[in-house]
């Protein structure tokens, strides 16, 4: 009998034995999981971290737990499993540190811990700029760009601002003169859209493009009439210009605002259809420094731009020298309104031969239109025109011209209507019109000024502010108001600071 209860006693340590191991007569491990090193997140975006298990007895299932975030497991190895990864997908909650915690469980219920630890940021919202852009770059929505001094689009390099985007430059005079200036070669596709412009402004506006993504697009501290607290924006391609450097024509020159020193900004070539990207739906706003008397940089300035670019729907606000002003080139604009710049609303220059269709311009210091052609020995022989149609422009002029051409201006101009006309300025006509024009109306190469409206202050007549020759043909009419005779379909501007701050209805637009 003592030996049945020994043989007994023994069988069942040896099942207990043999039931405690594995298949190979190991004892089993428990399992094991290894976390990934410390991530990075930003707030509200998520994450993929991989944790390594190791699962002696065979894996059954896996659950996490998340501090200051959501956690979710998207893959996992199968039933059984011996090894394998586990993905978790995190997103952060709020600034701070973060954690996800790993529990694998197998197929005896044993089970392991591992945590892996998040720091969750901020995403970057401003930006400073203080190298050329060498690399196709983008400017994202939703953010700012501190321009840090003239910035410049080097050759054969794509910067893309989206809408949105708030550019800013910082304060510069001289030859430190802050701005953006594109190169010959180089591509800017600047798209905004009428619900999310792109902003180019000082450093001194507030403005945020929170502002502009809640419909905001003017400056919540800065007076609209504010000027030259930095440079502007500067577009160089390789269309024809017609330039004179003392008497020697040159292909190419020096683009003004932007001292000699600098080689990238040359403008000028032989590529009429060259195309130097787009821009579309930018407000351009404050800026105007110069680099010394007689060299100021405009709100827009386009040397040698070829008809390849798209330029349409811009606004310049309180510039200090011109609006836009074309050197050159062939490119063809539309949809622009001129507020508050401190000289010519448009200035043309070195035989652009393009077209701007559809134009508002209120309250230049300087002309309404600056008009100038070829030079040097071209001058005499040029028969290309550029074309300027569908003008409304409030002018209150005080004794500063409504149009200004030179004897040998190649431009026609049609559908402009003239508003804002000062009592003061009655009987001036010889004034209003640059003293060249005689001159420009008996060019033979037929190049003219038709349809022109005007809304005369009472007691006045048209001869008192337009050439006689004008007047005679008929070419100018007196209209009651700016919008019952030619003129802007100032409907496209809805999306401006000068719609939004009520200039275009406080002058009858």
């Amino acid at each position: 009998m003592k030996i049945l209860k020994h043989t007994v006693s023994l069988l069942i340590v040896l099942a207990l034995f043999i039931s405690c191991n594995d298949d190979n007569g190991n004892d089993p491990n428990p399992p094991s999981a290894t976390a990934p090193e410390t991530q990075n997140v930003l707030v509200g975006e998520s994450l993929d971290l991989t944790f390594s298990i190791s699962v002696d007895a065979g894996y059954e299932s896996a659950s996490v737990s998340a501090a200051n975030g959501e956690a979710s497991i998207s893959s996992e190895p199968e039933s059984g499993a011996t090894s394998g990864d586990i993905v978790v997908s995190y997103t952060g909650n709020t600034t701070g540190a973060g954690s996800v915690e790993l529990t694998v469980t197998d197929v005896d219920g044993l089970t392991a811990k591992a945590t892996a630890v998040i720091n969750v940021g901020e995403e970057q919202k401003e930006f400073t700029i203080t190298e050329n852009i060498t690399e196709d770059t983008t400017w994202e929505d939703g953010k700012t760009y501190i321009l840090g001094g003239r910035i410049i689009v080097e050759p054969d390099v794509t910067l893309t601002i989206e809408g949105g985007a708030v550019v800013k430059g910082e304060a510069g005079s001289g030859s430190n003169a802050t701005t953006l200036l594109v190169a010959r070669d180089a591509t800017l596709n600047a798209n905004g859209t009428a619900q999310a412009p792109i902003i180019f402004t000082s450093v001194a506006d507030e403005i945020t493009p929170e502002d502009v993504d809640n419909g905001n697009f003017g400056s919540p501290n800065l007076d609209e009439t504010q000027n030259g607290l930095w440079g502007g924006v500067i577009v160089l391609g390789n269309a024809p210009i017609s330039y004179s450097d003392d008497g020697n024509d040159q292909t190419e020159a020096q683009i003004e605002g932007i001292p000699t020193s600098e080689t990238l900004a040359l403008y000028g070539g032989n590529d009429p259809s060259d195309s130097s990207g787009s821009l579309t739906y930018v407000t351009i706003r404050h800026g105007g420094t110069n680099i010394g008397q007689g060299n100021e940089i405009n709100g827009l300035s386009l040397g040698g731009v070829g008809n390849g670019t798209t330029i349409e729907n811009i606004e310049i606000v309180a510039n200090q020298d011109d609006g836009v002003e074309w050197f050159g080139g062939t490119v063809n604009v539309s949809n622009v309104l001129v507020w508050n710049n401190g000289d010519d609303a448009l200035d043309t220059d070195q035989d652009w031969q393009g077209t701007v269709d559809n134009v508002v311009t209120m309250s230049p210091d300087g002309s309404s239109m600056e008009l100038d052609g070829p030079e040097g020995s071209s001058a005499t022989v040029s028969g290309n025109a550029h074309t300027i149609m569908n003008v409304s422009a409030y002018v209150e002029t005080n004794g500063s011209e409504l149009i200004d051409v030179d004897d040998n201006t190649n431009v026609n101009i049609s559908n402009v209507v003239f508003f804002g006309l000062a009592t003061d300025d009655s009987g001036n006509a010889d004034n209003m019109f640059s003293s060249d024009y005689s001159e420009y109306a008996d060019n033979t190469k037929g190049y003219t000024i038709t349809s022109i409206d005007a809304v005369l202050p009472s007691g006045t007549a048209l001869a008192d502010y337009f050439p006689q020759s004008l007047v005679d043909d008929g070419e100018v009419e007196e209209v009651a108001d700016a919008q019952s005779g030619t003129g802007a379909d100032t409907s496209v501007f809805g999306w401006t600071w000068a719609s939004q701050a009520g200039a275009l209805s406080n002058v009858g637009l």
